[in-house]
């Protein structure tokens, strides 16, 4: 019986001494914060499936305006944190430098490339390339021949998108109009949705009927703006534009249109970016009416975060650049319930070759303006 007794002592001191101490991340958003319904929240949304899959242990920091970003940074790294997760490339210059001071512990910055390589993984896209096909997808469906594009903060990573929309546009319509316009050029710009609205007006003026938003908490003053708006009407197009197609006459239409709109117009839609903002284009809780939501470009922010999520859980973590592209479904575009009758399947048969040919090399898209 002692040595019975011994052996289970041993096994319950050996069990505790091997118990592991779960993983803590600490995740700092930029200024649009976790619910932004874009950026941010993908982010969030990764880091939560982390929690339930993994068992981690998840805190987060929200700055209550720009100029407290970086502050939960190294309030996370002084807590000895396993992982510290930058959210937007504003935290860069903090996960760098406190990255340098905390050699044992890993960071991880989405959107932005840090120049330590050592215990810093930078999550970086190639927006352009999802920015492609939703452009793409605008040049086929637009009744007027006319489009838009809102970014956020007037910076290099916004014009990847610009410049992916833009040409992906003029690769299904030679002929189209692309106007674009930035909310800012401070962090203020990401949490601005009454001058998004204000830019939207101010396009659709101009005659765009689908605008496509890369501008984080402020794209939702777009949203709004084309749900209030809904459609063009041809008494109300500036000179020299006329509608030319009208691809979704045969789509059901939500209660109230006819009477808003009126049988000469055009429906106006939005193209979110990040997380797959279609649901929010639904104006009468029925998916099969008109959606005001075209598509929207999905950046996999979520995918990202919990993949370092998981190496640092699992002990193999590497410092680093890595970028998701249509190769690794790091960006896409979203066809749900909400715009399925808006794509048809000739259309998604040609995105599925414009993908396949980006992939491969044959169409080269620019990451700049």
């Amino acid at each position: 019986m002692k040595k019975i007794a011994a052996v289970l002592s041993l096994g319950l001191v050996l069990g505790m001494a091997t118990a592991q101490t779960p993983v803590r991340v600490g995740i700092a958003f930029d200024a649009g914060g976790k619910n932004d319904k874009s950026f941010n929240q993908s982010a969030w949304t990764g880091a939560q499936k982390a929690s339930k899959d993994l068992k981690v242990q998840v805190k987060d920091f929200e700055p209550s305006d720009p100029s407290q970003v970086g502050q939960g940074i190294r309030s996370f790294a002084q807590n000895g944190f396993d992982l510290v997760i930058g959210v937007g490339f504003a935290n860069e210059p903090s996960i760098t430098s406190v990255a340098n001071e905390n050699a044992d512990l890993a960071f991880a910055v989405v959107d932005s490339t840090s120049n330590n390589t050592k215990n810093v993984a930078s999550l970086v896209f190639r927006e352009q390339e999802g920015s492609f096909l939703v452009g793409y997808l605008a040049g086929l469906n637009s009744s007027t021949g006319v489009v838009g594009f809102i970014g956020g903060m007037d910076i290099p990573l916004i014009h990847k998108f610009e410049a992916g929309f833009a040409a992906g546009a003029k690769a299904a319509n030679k002929n189209i109009k692309v106007y674009s316009q930035y909310v800012g050029t401070t962090p203020a710009a990401w949490n601005d949705p009454g001058k998004a609205k204000e830019i939207a007006g101010t396009m659709k003026a101009r005659g765009a009927d689908i605008i496509y938003h890369a501008a984080g908490a402020s794209g939702n003053g777009l949203i709004d703006y084309v749900k209030a708006t809904q459609c063009l009407k041809k008494s109300s197009l500036p000179k020299g534009v006329t509608f030319k197609s009208d691809n979704f006459k045969n789509v059901p239409k939500p209660a109230g249109y006819a009477a808003k709109c009126g049988a000469d117009s055009r429906p106006m839609f939005f193209i979110g970016v990040d997380s797959n903002q279609n649901y929010l284009g639904d104006t009468d809780k029925n998916p099969k009416t008109l959606n005001f939501g075209l598509t929207s470009m999905v950046k996999r922010v979520d995918n990202a975060v919990y993949q370092v999520i998981k190496e640092v859980n699992q002990n193999k973590f590497k410092g680093g650049v890595r970028e998701f592209g249509l190769k690794d479904d790091g960006v896409s575009f979203a066809v749900d319930q909400y715009n399925q009758a808006l794509i048809s399947k000739a259309q998604q048969d040609r995105l599925a070759k414009v993908r396949s040919d980006i992939i491969a090399g044959k169409i080269k898209v620019p990451s700049d303006r």
